[in-house]
């Protein structure tokens, strides 16, 4: 077989793992997310302040793991470009 198309082979059974383990590892923080929510809606003591600054967070960590995700997206792209050229 051809280097380049085992190499390719190989990036891509990489890429399908890791969109695999991204796909279950979002599964995991949404479910998650909406068990701190349940919980958060219940705990009348919680100050509007502090639900606000933990909503904010959720939204930062969401924004940087899809960005994350586009980077690595753009890797794969870019080393499948260099092995079809």
């Amino acid at each position: 077989m051809d280097q380049k198309h085992i190499v390719k082979q190989m990036i891509e059974f990489n890429q399908a793992t890791f969109n695999n383990a991204y796909d279950a590892n979002v599964l995991l923080q949404d479910q998650f997310e909406r068990v701190a929510n349940t919980v958060l809606d219940q705990a009348t003591w919680m100050p509007a302040e502090g639900r606000k600054a933990i909503d904010n967070w959720v939204e930062f960590y969401k924004n940087n793991r899809d960005k994350f995700k586009d980077y690595i997206d753009d890797s794969y792209k870019k080393a499948e470009t260099f092995l079809a050229g």
